[in-house]
């Protein structure tokens, strides 16, 4: 697709607000969507959408394919008749600003389970429509469920810890097993039915509105994931099922060690020798769910950093060359993109000549980030080094809020971007807005802690800190008229809305 000069906000569905503890893809998401169109924005960004796995994160996913079943709206299915009014109220006070995933999760599954009870009892009228969608997506769904239904007899505990009969996928029989576990695989397709029901019909909502919606497709994948466990060939393996070399990078802007994220690395070679199909599913999977793809660690597909498996830090380890060109050439092949890939390359950290001229070869932008910019004149992240073909954003999910960034920066950093942004200070934030929108960027995103001028309190992660991350929530009642027409204003003045 072709990029129109543009402005969003990044926002996940979970962080929206909502009085079950969790954002979910009811009225509070079409809500936020209206907010959107009244402001001119045309630009939804949401992290990944499966279902969060080690340390609540949606890069640690149980699958690349699947959905978070914990964003249902539970008042949909109350509607649909698949839950009662009373099923609702509960005796969990659950925070306004916070997901306190330790007492969501068994609450939220608790209801889901019964609208699944509900639905095989009551409505024939949706078996045929969740028997299409089964068959749709049979690549993944089968392996995903079944992973789903072990991983729960088991207690939770991660797939190489299981039963030999039940860590080989290949031996597993599902002709000859129990009652109990069909009825939990049939279960969590349901989950994935009402999942993809209800994020399409929020997606055809903002895409009738004229607002296209970002996602991210991280390079790698959770070890403790259906796709590990089924396609264990396809990433580097030892005979018990545990990796060989993981990813990560080496010590860069967010850690002195490097950041060791503990994924497996892909069998390249094997994935070229299948046209990468499983890749390929992968994307057009996320094409459905979403409109643009932002390829996150984009600089892993020209080279990454390879650790072994046994070292406590990233800050050993070695280059390795990865696909390349190949592997986009079947991406153009499948996807008849042509020259309009619709791909956001996240081409931050350590980059290097050839991931540079990937992208460029490609004609994807990437990204800015104008935290990062503050150091002097030539700092690449200042809007006057841009050109059209990237994407402005003031702060990520990865980075401190705006507000919290600049409370904590170098006195230089601060002189120089008072400087730069020619700002009073009333609201350093909103320059900081104003300087992206301003920029010939072709889009321009802000986290929603930002258009809010939120402090450190509201941080979505910190990259290698062990819990507290991805549980920010926005309250209800932030999203008031005066901040709209400040935004609205901003999309008119520089040409975004």
């Amino acid at each position: 697709m072709k990029f129109e000069r543009s402005a969003g906000i990044l926002l996940h569905p979970a962080s929206l607000p909502g009085k079950y503890g969790i954002g979910e893809l009811g009225h509070e998401a079409f809500t936020y969507i209206d907010f959107l169109k009244e402001t001119g924005c045309k630009l939804w960004q949401v992290l990944p959408l499966g279902p969060s796995g080690y340390g609540d994160s949606p890069y640690q996913s149980f699958s690349a394919f699947a959905g978070n079943p914990l964003l249902i709206s539970l008042e949909i299915l109350s509607q649909e008749g698949l839950l009662l009014t009373k099923d609702l109220i509960n005796d969990h006070r659950f925070q306004e600003d916070r997901i306190d995933y330790g007492a969501i999760i068994p609450w939220k599954l608790n209801l889901l389970e019964k609208a699944f009870i509900n639905f095989k009892r009551l409505k024939e009228s949706l078996i045929l429509e969740f028997e299409s969608f089964c068959e749709e997506k049979k690549f993944w769904l089968n392996d995903y469920a079944l992973f789903m239904s072990l991983k729960e007899l088991n207690r939770g505990g991660s797939w190489v810890n299981w039963p030999d009969y039940f860590k080989n996928q290949k031996q597993v029989k599902i002709s000859n097993s129990s009652d109990d576990l069909k009825f939990r695989m049939e279960k969590y397709k349901f989950f994935q039915f009402i999942f993809f029901r209800q994020w399409l019909s929020i997606k055809a909502y903002a895409n009738g509105l004229g607002i296209n919606i970002i996602g991210d497709i991280p390079l790698y994948v959770a070890h403790d994931s259906a796709d590990v466990w089924s396609h264990p060939d396809l990433f580097q393996l030892n005979d018990n099922g545990n990796p060989t070399v993981i990813a990560g990078v080496p010590p860069d802007y967010f850690s002195s060690t490097g950041q060791l994220w503990g994924n497996p690395i892909y069998r390249w070679e094997v994935h070229k020798n299948t046209g990468y199909k499983w890749w390929m599913e992968r994307i057009k999977n996320q094409l459905k769910l979403v409109d643009i793809i932002r390829l996150d660690h984009f600089r892993g597909f020209s080279g990454y950093w390879e650790i072994p498996a046994s070292n406590l830090t990233a800050e050993q380890g070695r280059w390795v060359q990865g696909p390349g060109m190949d592997f986009f050439t079947s991406v153009i092949s499948n996807l008849s993109a042509g020259k309009d890939l619709p791909f956001i390359a996240e081409d931050l950290g350590e980059i290097t000549p050839d991931v540079n001229d990937l992208r460029k070869h490609l004609n994807i932008p990437g990204m800015k980030i104008l935290q990062f910019a503050f150091s002097g004149p030539e700092n690449i992240y200042l809007p006057h080094h841009y050109n059209h073909n990237c994407v402005v954003y003031t702060g990520t999910h990865d980075n401190d809020t705006s507000l919290g960034w600049f409370n904590e920066a170098p006195e230089k950093e601060k002189v120089f971007a008072k400087e730069y942004l020619r700002s009073g200070c009333n609201n350093i934030v909103w320059d900081l807005i104003r300087a992206g929108w301003s920029s010939v960027a072709v889009f321009a995103i802000a986290p929603m802690q930002d258009i809010l001028t939120l402090d450190s309190s509201a941080r979505m992660n910190y990259p290698g800190r062990m819990g507290g991350n991805w549980n920010w929530k926005m309250g209800n009642g932030l999203l008031e008229k005066e901040l709209m027409e400040k935004l609205k204003g901003f999309n008119r003045i520089y040409g975004r809305d």
